[in-house]
């Protein structure tokens, strides 16, 4: 009898291996979280043994933290996991470091193509979640870590100030469709007239306060400079693209970073056959977008080696708009190489490089 139990308990012991990994892996919706937690025990074995949703505020980030609470193991690290979608994961990942958590964001394109490696057919927010735990279960990554509050004060900025210019855009369409009219209601033309002039003034205030906060600290002042010495990226636009990355913080290489602005390319595929044409995936950060569009715009204008990138790219598919994002992209690629190398940017650099070939020769 005391042998049978002996064996029982070693079947048991050996039954339960021990847990040395927790994780719960994010899929970041406007409105919802939806979760998924999956353990490693000793052997390397993966588990994913429980599924739910919550809403994506406050209250629903308390419930998601009671919830898991019951369903893990206090003595073993629990990493939470999620992707950078736009800004919709940032409340939850201010709200889990403030209690002193372990949060890993991970770059879009990487959870992409590890969904792909899966072989996933349909991709749904409950298997973008199980794909999510399974990444943060096998792979190392680095720990996310709050923006400076220089940084985190002037994309505040930077985006209250784009949803003022919209605001002024619609008032400037409003004032022009009844101004058009048919006896026009001179009150009411009045008025928008008014919201415009207030518009305007707080813009002017907010750029102002901006260009203050990056002269107040020398690395942002330096970096800024840096990004600012390519043809058609003003301060503003560096201001924006280093505040919405933190630094570049998350960002590892330019394909990262095209997929975090969301200006990566993507297609719908089935088997062998593409269903769609390819397009700009639109998923990433949309106040990068926003603030590459006028700079592209302007580099084309105005710099010789980016007009002939667009001419380039229209005549080989005869689409502005397409070229138009394609320079876009490059721009922000251009400026995270800058960045990491410290080197300003040389428009001539094609024409002194070509010389001094010649001269050598």
């Amino acid at each position: 009898m005391r042998g049978d139990f002996s064996l029982l308990y070693f079947i048991i012991i050996i039954g339960m291996k021990k847990v040395i990994k927790q994780v719960l892996g994010i899929d970041v919706a406007q409105k919802e979280l939806v979760i998924c937690l999956g353990k490693m025990s000793e052997g390397l074995q993966v588990e994913l043994y429980a599924r739910n949703s919550f809403a994506n505020n406050e209250a629903g980030f308390k419930l998601m933290l009671q919830w898991v609470k019951k369903l893990t193991e206090a003595a073993v690290p629990l990493s939470y996991v999620m992707e950078a979608t736009g800004v919709y994961h940032e409340q939850l990942a201010y709200f889990l470091t403030g209690l002193g958590l372990d949060v890993f964001i991970v770059m879009p394109n990487k959870i992409n193509h590890y969904i792909r490696s899966l072989n996933v057919k349909t991709v749904t927010d409950k298997t973008a979640a199980e794909a999510i735990a399974r990444f943060g279960l096998g792979r190392a990554m680095d720990k996310w870590q709050q923006p400076s509050p220089l940084l985190k004060k002037i994309k505040q900025l930077t985006r209250e100030r784009s949803q003022i210019i919209e605001e002024r855009s619609v008032a400037k369409s409003q004032l022009h469709a009844q101004g058009a009219g048919y006896e026009p209601n001179k009150s009411s033309l009045r008025r928008v007239k008014q919201r415009i002039a207030l518009l305007d003034k707080q813009v002017l205030e907010i750029t102002a306060e901006i260009t203050a906060l990056v002269k107040s600290e020398e690395k942002v002042a330096s970096a800024v400079k840096l990004l600012s010495s390519i043809t058609g990226i003003s301060t503003l636009t560096a201001a924006i693209v280093l505040a919405e990355t933190n630094g570049f913080d998350l960002i590892k290489n330019r394909k990262q970073l095209a997929s975090y602005a969301g200006l990566d390319v993507t297609e719908k595929q089935s088997g062998t056959s593409v269903k769609g044409k390819p397009r700009i995936s639109k998923k990433g950060n949309i106040f990068i977008r926003k603030a590459m569009y006028m700079p592209a715009l302007s580099a084309i204008r105005c710099d010789e080696r980016w007009k002939t990138i667009y001419d380039r790219l229209v005549s080989r598919h005869g689409i502005k708009m397409k070229a138009i994002v394609a320079v876009q992209r490059k721009l922000l690629e251009l400026m995270l190489t800058l960045y990491k190398t410290g080197k300003e940017y040389d428009k001539y650099y094609l024409e002194n490089d070509a010389s001094q070939s010649k001269t050598a020769a």
